[in-house]
Parts: structure tokens; C-alpha cells; sequence
């Protein structure tokens, strides 16, 4: 059965409970994995079928910790994953659409396939205390987060990727 890997960093929270959310209806599609960013590697991109990536924006890019994930994994896997389905979603304080280019930018290079559009999460945190607080993600935005977790690994389930 075709296994769903859906990788994640989270200073504040908030990328934490929507790669949950995603990853606790994914489950009852297809085998999925979930894993922090600074614990996977090229190993686990070769072994899944597809992808969910999901980061925080910092300073209108994709973090540190993920942007060393792709450092770290990106030659190992190329032209070994090619084909393969990922969605991304990314929680900002007032935009995401950097990280959101940043991250496809990525995967074209990797020849993965767009499952679905970036679902970006705004906190709408602006100052430095909001920034750094612990968030806490809302019920309809962990909703849509569950609907692309539960999207993806039913369409690796059925094959349609």
C-alpha cells in the first residue's frame, strides 16, 4: 500500500498541529509518517509514495530547520522521486506566499507533481511577542488541514497520482 510522509517544523506550534491535523485522518487512508524536519531524511522521501510538507514562514522564507531538511535531502533523492504527488502547507503571520514558492520551487527541481494547492495558514502575529508566542491554530483552518491530509492519502490509496 502506497505510504504518505508528511514532513514538518514547528517553533511556536503552529506548522506542529496542522501536520497533525493532517496526519491523524491521513492515517485511515494510507500508511503515513510523520516526521519533524531535523529527523527525516533522504531515506524517508525514497521510502514514501508522496508528500505533505509543512513549515513555517520566518522572515518571509521557508525556516531553517526545513530549508536544511531540502539541503540535506535534495541531491540524495534526485531523479529518484521524480513523478511523486506533495502538497505543502505553511503557516504565516501575514502572508506565506515566499515559503509557498520556495517550497515548489524545490519540488519542480525534484520532478514531484502538484497535488494541490499551498494551503496557507495566517496567524495574523505581527509584533515580536505574537511572533513568538505559542500559537494556536483554529478549528476551521485544522479542518482544512484534516480535508488535504485526508485528500492526499486517499488519492495515493486509490492511485490516482
Amino acid at each position: 500500500m502506497p505510504e504518505l510522509l508528511i514532513v514538518y517544523h514547528s517553533k511556536t506550534g503552529g506548522s506542529r498541529q496542522m501536520a497533525e491535523a493532517a496526519a491523524a485522518v491521513a492515517q485511515e487512508e494510507a500508511p503515513t509518517v510523520l516526521k519533524t524536519a531535523d529527523q527525516a531524511g533522504p531515506d524517508d522521501l525514497l521510502q514514501a509514495d508522496g508528500y505533505i510538507f509543512c513549515a513555517p514562514e520566518n522572515l518571509a522564507a521557508i525556516a531553517g530547520v526545513m530549508k536544511d531538511f531540502y539541503d540535506r535531502c535534495y541531491y540524495p533523492v534526485l531523479g529518484r522521486i521524480e513523478g511523486r504527488p506533495y502538497a505543502q502547507m505553511i503557516c504565516a503571520g501575514s502572508d506565506g506566499e515566499n515559503a509557498a514558492r520556495q517550497t515548489a520551487r524545490i519540488a519542480r527541481g525534484w520532478r514531484l507533481k502538484e497535488a494541490q494547492t499551498p494551503l496557507i495558514v495566517c496567524t495574523h502575529a505581527q509584533t515580536p511577542e505574537e511572533i513568538l508566542a505559542e500559537k494556536t491554530i483554529t478549528e476551521e483552518q485544522l479542518a482544512r488541514c484534516r480535508d488535504l491530509g485526508k485528500a492526499i492519502a486517499a488519492g495515493l490509496s486509490m492511485g490516482i497520482f
